[in-house]
Parts: structure tokens; C-alpha cells; sequence
């Protein structure tokens, strides 16, 4: 065979594999037209009957026992809420009144212990200025006059007068004293401010 012939043969095997491989091509399409057809018709059969279906739907809605017995149930938590609700209303107000009360019941403390204070420091001073005048009193009285007073006086209380006194007046008046009456009175002076922190 030449070379001529061969070509000649090979190009008549591929003419017939085109040809062969088109009407596979043909067959298909054909197929696929009809069955789409056929679904096409299909959903439009059963979009009709849908909408026929929609037009011979009830227009009005009925009422159903759960729909009735949920709006039941919502209207009743809704009274529970506004119950509630009055109930917050009626707390807050009553913290409100008694916030009121209490800021007037603080202010009259504030004022009540202040005129204590006022009334404290107002008897401090007045019995300060009574133990100073009680002790200028002694200090200016004969010793003679003041040892017998001294003599019956607790000798805590004494021990206070005569630590308030001019160092010379305190003097003669321990000087007449008895010795136990004088120690114990010089042992409380002594005493006095032992304990008072040195540091």
C-alpha cells in the first residue's frame, strides 16, 4: 500500500466516527427535549391544582381551642405583670417615704447631738470653772482653816485640789495634814502621771 492509500483510509475512519459520535449527539438531545417537556407539563399541572386548591381555602380564620387557651394564658400573665408592677410601684413609694423619714429622724439627731455636745461642753466648763473656784477658795484660806477640811476629804478628792494649787498654799496645807493623811495624798500626786507615756 502506498502512501497515498493509506490517508485516503484513514480519513474515511474518522468521517465515520464523526458521523457515528453526531447522531449519539442527536439521540440525547432528543431525549432531553422530551422528558423536559414532560416535567415542564408536570409542574404546570401542579400549579393549577395548587391554585385551585388556594381558591377553595376558608377566608376566615376560625378560632381553634389552643389559640383561645394561649390568649387566655397571655391575658392572665399579663395581669400577673401588672400586678406585679402596681406592687413595685407601691414599694418604691413607701421607700420613698420612709428615705424621707429617715433623712428627717438623721437631721433631728444631728441637731439633738449637737445641743448634747453643746450642753457637755457647756457643763465642762462650768465645772471646770467650779474647781477653780473651789480651789482659788482654798488656796486663799488660812492653812490653819483648810487642814481640817482637808483632814476629812477623801484623799482622791483632796490629792485633786492640792495638784491644782500654788506649789506654796499646797505645801502648808500638807505640812498640818497627818503623816498617814500627807502620804497618801503625796503617793496618789506622785502617781498621777505615771502611767502618761514617756515616748
Amino acid at each position: 500500500m502506498t502512501k497515498d492509500k493509506r490517508k485516503k483510509k484513514r480519513k474515511g475512519g474518522r468521517s465515520a466516527l464523526i458521523l457515528i459520535a453526531g447522531f449519539f449527539l442527536a439521540s440525547g438531545l432528543l431525549r432531553l427535549g422530551s422528558g423536559t417537556g414532560s416535567a415542564i407539563a408536570r409542574e404546570v399541572e401542579a400549579l393549577s391544582h395548587s391554585e385551585k386548591d388556594e381558591v377553595q381555602l376558608p377566608q376566615t380564620c376560625e378560632n381553634d381551642k389552643g389559640i383561645s387557651d394561649l390568649i387566655l394564658a397571655i391575658k392572665q400573665r399579663e395581669g400577673r405583670v401588672l400586678e406585679r408592677e402596681e406592687s413595685l410601684t407601691n414599694r418604691l413609694q413607701a421607700l420613698g417615704v420612709a428615705e424621707v423619714n429617715m433623712k428627717r429622724n438623721l437631721a433631728a439627731l444631728i441637731e439633738a447631738e449637737s445641743n448634747l455636745k453643746a450642753t457637755m461642753a457647756l457643763a465642762d466648763t462650768a465645772a471646770e470653772d467650779d474647781l477653780s473656784n473651789l480651789t482659788s477658795v482654798y488656796e486663799n484660806m488660812k492653812s490653819k482653816n483648810a487642814i481640817p477640811l482637808f483632814e476629812e476629804m477623801d484623799p482622791q478628792f483632796s490629792a485633786g485640789f492640792l495638784g491644782r494649787m500654788r506649789p506654796d498654799a499646797a505645801a502648808s496645807i500638807l505640812a498640818g495634814l497627818t503623816p498617814a493623811k500627807a502620804y497618801s495624798i503625796s503617793v496618789i500626786l506622785a502617781g498621777r502621771n505615771a502611767q502618761v507615756p514617756t515616748e
